[in-house]
């Protein structure tokens, strides 16, 4: 099966392969996909993301800036700001989550990262697992859910695409 809507990264959709099982020097087949799934126009992620992924300093950071940089979206139109209103407003009332855990979720990209995706319609793609009872932080199922976004893992956006490794 196939998918016609775009899935949006979240970072540790890059960071977990590229530090565990898809290393860049392991599986280098992994890392040319996500390349032509973004040529394709079938994956992309946000500004916010390439910014977490460039404090690596590391193989993946070179390769965000140098193979994959077309395919960070701009998270500063109008439609996403406001629909990052929306979310932050949202979180800003979920008194379930410590004060710590809201000015987090406020500091990083995965705000910009729900809001991008309901903007344009599209589904996130993250390694995330929903915690309803979290209080510690707000995982980003958690807000999906809320704003009925839908949310997948790295390997069910791969089988939605129909995508293999290879090579």
């Amino acid at each position: 099966m196939t998918s016609e809507k775009v899935f949006v990264l979240d970072a540790n959709v890059l960071i977990d392969p590229a530090r565990t099982y898809y290393a860049f020097d392991l599986v280098p087949a992994f890392w040319r996909l996500m390349v032509d799934l973004a040529k394709n126009g079938k994956i992309e992620s946000i500004d916010r993301v390439h910014a977490e992924l460039r404090r690596g300093n590391d193989d993946l950071a070179g390769w965000a800036g140098r193979d994959f940089a077309d395919a960070f979206a701009r998270t500063d139109t109008p439609a996403v700001v406001q629909a990052y209103a929306r979310v932050m407003q949202w979180v800003g009332a979920a008194r379930q989550y410590r004060t710590a855990a809201r000015t987090a979720f406020a500091n990083g990209a995965d705000g910009w990262l729900v809001a991008y995706t309901m903007a344009q319609g599209r589904i996130v793609a993250t390694n995330e697992k929903a915690s309803p009872e979290s209080r510690i932080r707000v995982p980003l199922p958690n807000v999906c859910a809320a704003f009925d976004v839908e949310y997948v893992d790295v390997f069910e956006m791969l089988r939605r695409l129909g995508a293999r490794v290879t090579g």
